[in-house]
């Protein structure tokens, strides 16, 4: 029997970590939630992720830092980030980062899952 991925959420703002995670659940995915980057690292094995979700703007490390960390160690780190900021250097640097997918919020759900199926996909295939 294979196991659902499993997905890292990383954002500051608990209220929309734990919608998320709830939202992945219903889905069928394994969920693992971080309040920053730096919990998410002292975790433990971070490649035991098949994906993780990150806001860009939180205390300590940011999403585009986590983002550089993760494919510096892994370059098949799939990455999702997201932002409440519209600043197009922002976005510009979260782009360059080697995130798949960049989401604004707020975002639909469908959004967010077409996103995870994408980078999932592409796992799959590597």
């Amino acid at each position: 029997m294979t196991h659902a991925p499993l997905i890292a959420i990383i954002d500051d703002d608990e209220s929309l970590r734990l919608a998320t995670s709830s939202l992945l659940r219903s889905m069928g995915y394994r969920i693992e939630h971080f309040a920053c980057a730096e919990f998410f690292f002292d975790s433990g094995d971070t490649l035991r992720f098949a994906c993780v979700i990150a806001d860009i703007q939180m205390p300590g490390m940011s999403g585009i830092d986590l983002t550089h960390t993760l494919i510096a160690a892994d370059d098949k780190a799939k990455v999702i980030l997201m932002t409440a900021r519209t600043e197009q250097d922002i976005h510009a640097h979260a782009r360059a980062s080697g995130a798949m997918s960049l989401l604004q919020k707020p975002f639909e759900a469908q959004i967010l899952l077409n996103c995870v199926e994408m980078a999932l996909a592409v796992q799959d295939l590597d």
